[in-house]
């Protein structure tokens, strides 16, 4: 077993550094739909209210890494301005940051996002909006070269750190701009039923990702699809929907599944809501084969102006042994400031 482990860490080191320069992946949540900004730059002042805060918070893989697992957390605000009579304009921030493995590879980001909702038709309440995003930020990302293991240190499965490398890195620092993009169409049937789909580019600029000073190594742009809604089958009982695809460069992840909602209770000073869900995430490992990473059971409880959201991730994947089937787990939290509502359109529960 701890040949196993001393191999599994080797992998992590592996994936996160390749051979001379970082092949590195955007971060990820279970609950995408929790965090909307990082989602896609479209949603910015998406909301049913005038402001709103949100706090995100994931932790992977400590059953196999356990100090060293991945540590991943994210803040916004956004908030929704009327222009004209029907259309929005939203404006917003996010500050996320992620540690990963033994290596300590990390990254921080901050951005600021800006959006415009365009009404397309309907009337008061029943409408479909076109909307338009953009944002731009700046990002560092760091590692402890020191504390890598390398393939040729490894020894009949034990590690000899004495051996060189053979790999030369003469920057532990990156900072760099990113400029991304989106947009987002959807339609409200009424104050419980809605529909979206979505799409973005991010990374249009390609910053450099390299270690080394001497090699340039373009980050990979990556590309967001992503759909759900709400729909009502009875009073106090619903559907919640939702997939999202990413795509960039070589790697490949789809997160679809839906949740049961329970209303209870709908009025304008006391709306309550409890839901359970159950997701699948599948992915292409190794730049192979397509296979199934893990179940995500899900909850969220809505009270008036605040949403609490919990999920773990069931590893179904070929890193079953090590991990116990021990994936992730995973926290959300929105906070709304609603204020006096001069309009009734509503928009998609983010």
């Amino acid at each position: 077993m701890k040949r196993l482990l001393t191999q599994i860490l080797f992998l992590f080191a592996f994936l996160i550094l390749g051979s001379t320069s970082l092949k590195a992946q955007d971060i990820h949540f279970s609950q995408f739909y929790l965090s909307p900004l990082n989602l896609n730059p479209a949603m910015t002042g998406v909301m049913n209210c005038n402001v709103r805060l949100v706090a995100n918070y994931r932790n992977q893989w400590s059953s196999v890494l356990k100090q060293n697992a991945f540590k991943t957390y994210s803040a916004s605000y956004d908030q929704r301005i009327a222009v004209g009579r029907y259309d929005f304009f939203g404006i917003g921030g996010s500050f996320w940051g992620d540690k990963a493995g033994e290596s300590e590879f990390s990254t921080l980001q901050g951005k600021l996002s800006a959006s415009y909702s365009k009404k397309m038709g309907g009337y008061r309440s029943k409408a479909h909006y076109l909307v338009f995003g953009a944002e731009i930020g700046v990002t560092q990302r760091s590692v402890q070269f020191q504390n890598l293991r390398w393939g040729n240190q490894q020894i009949n499965g034990q590690f000899e750190p004495s051996i060189p490398t053979g790999e030369e890195f003469n920057n532990d620092n990156l900072i760099f701009a990113d400029i991304s993009a989106g947009l987002l169409w959807f339609t409200v049937l009424d104050n419980n039923s809605n529909f979206y789909i979505g799409g973005a580019y991010h990374h249009l600029n390609r910053a450099d990702q390299s270690f080394n000073n001497q090699e340039f190594e373009a980050l990979y742009s990556k590309f967001t699809i992503h759909a759900g809604g709400e729909f009502m089958m009875t009073s106090k009982l619903g559907l919640v929907p939702g997939v999202v695809t990413f795509f960039q460069g070589p790697s490949f992840q789809l997160n679809t599944g839906t949740s049961l909602k329970f209303l209870l209770g709908n009025s304008r000073t006391n709306y309550q809501a409890f839901q359970i869900g159950a997701w699948m995430r599948i992915s292409n490992h190794f730049q192979n084969s397509v296979t199934a990473d893990a179940l995500i059971l899900s909850t969220k409880f809505d009270y008036n102006d605040f949403a609490f959201g919990f999920s773990y991730d069931v590893n179904v994947s070929s890193l079953r042994p090590a991990s116990n089937s021990q994936g992730a787990f995973e926290f959300s939290m929105i906070y709304k400031i609603c204020g006096n509502e001069k309009r009734n359109v509503y928009c998609p529960n983010f």
